[in-house]
């Protein structure tokens, strides 16, 4: 189980392989200058519901991994994930797809 740090004060916890791929987009986002806002489902056990944060250049993040090995990325996952990233409604976690698209990262 991973770590998403915003801003030094929200912590978001998520699995360390959904939590690679995220990382991969919202980096590639943020070197390219652009903003968007990233959403996530509250667990019944937190209280349920729906999180989002605007995330941007300029306001820290930090990626926490528990797993000390880095996981073998998706392309399929990762272009679903940038689908996502790139819509009006911003990222979220989309389920991995299946696919033989595996690479090292």
């Amino acid at each position: 189980m991973g770590i998403l740090t915003y801003r030094f004060i929200r912590t978001v916890e998520i699995e360390d392989r959904s939590l690679a791929h995220l990382r991969s987009v919202i980096l590639a986002k943020l070197r390219r200058g652009e903003s968007f806002a990233f959403s996530w489902e509250v667990p019944a056990e937190q209280g349920s519901g729906r999180n989002s944060i605007w995330l941007g250049p300029d306001i820290p993040v930090v990626f926490e991994f528990f797993d000390a090995r880095e996981p073998r990325l998706n392309p399929l996952w990762l272009r679903d994930l940038t689908r996502a990233a790139n819509s009006p409604a911003g990222l979220s976690l989309v389920p991995e797809p299946s696919g033989q698209g595996v690479t090292e990262h």
